[in-house]
């Protein structure tokens, strides 16, 4: 798997808020690398933080830059994201598409976004050798500057070696014999109480009632805990019943 991790570019972004959140996005998904260009506020800024909600080694190593040539001076790959073409020329992109680029090349790789009110403008995108973009609705064209991280950093993540959250361990499957007595409790729970009658439906709904119980591949544990709750039935109902004299 390649490790070669792209830059995340934010230029002239607004809202410390909004730093904070594509920072959190990031690291999600393994990339720790930003950079700033003129960010309005300054930086650091204070409202970055809370809204990274721990992504802070983020923002720590965040760099920041006069202009967006010095911010991809050392990258050979830099991709423009934009929801609009801006009347460049050049190839166009999903984020899936550059990012399976960007485990293949040699040379760093970087993906550059635009202010939250406005995007990029022609001059930033004509630095990029090409422009990624989604699909979206032609008539709601409009997302958060996190959002548009978490695509690209998403489908970077794909190709990289990040561990899965982890998943609970399945229990094996009952054996038949743990099946069979608990079915068997069922009907003698159920034989008194006038449950197969009548007498010639009986085989069919004791059928039934096997194909249901069988049905969902019950483990050892669960088989033990309706059984559990089949003897507390019984127990409540001999102690409700009448004593017989």
């Amino acid at each position: 798997m390649s490790d070669n991790k792209p830059v995340i570019v934010l230029v002239r972004p607004q809202l410390g808020e909004n730093i904070g959140k594509a920072a959190r996005a990031m690291l999600n998904f393994g990339l720790t690398e930003m950079r700033l260009v003129s960010p309005r506020d300054g930086w650091p800024n204070p409202s970055a933080g809370p809204a990274a909600a721990g992504a802070d080694v983020v923002l720590e190593r965040a760099q920041v830059f006069a202009n967006l040539a010095e911010a991809v001076a050392d990258c050979a790959h830099v991709y423009a994201t934009t929801v609009r073409k801006r009347g460049v020329t050049k190839p166009v992109l999903t984020p899936e598409e550059a990012c399976h680029d960007v485990h293949g090349q040699t040379g760093r790789s970087a993906f550059v976004f635009g202010p939250e009110r406005s995007g990029l403008e022609t001059d930033d995108v004509a630095l990029a050798r090409a422009i990624i973009t989604v699909p979206i609705n032609p008539e709601f064209g409009s997302l958060n500057l996190a959002q548009a991280v978490i695509l690209c950093a998403y489908e970077w993540s794909k190709g990289a070696d990040l561990v899965q959250p982890t998943v609970e361990d399945l229990l094996p499957p009952a054996p038949q014999d743990e099946l069979e007595g608990m079915i068997a409790q069922f009907e003698a729970l159920l034989e008194p109480r006038g449950y197969f009658r009548p007498p010639s439906r009986a085989a069919a709904t004791r059928r039934t009632l096997r194909n249901m119980l069988t049905k969902p591949g019950w483990n050892h544990l669960e088989v033990r805990t309706m059984r559990g709750v089949l003897s507390a039935l019984e127990r409540r109902i001999e102690a409700e019943s009448p004593e017989e004299g």
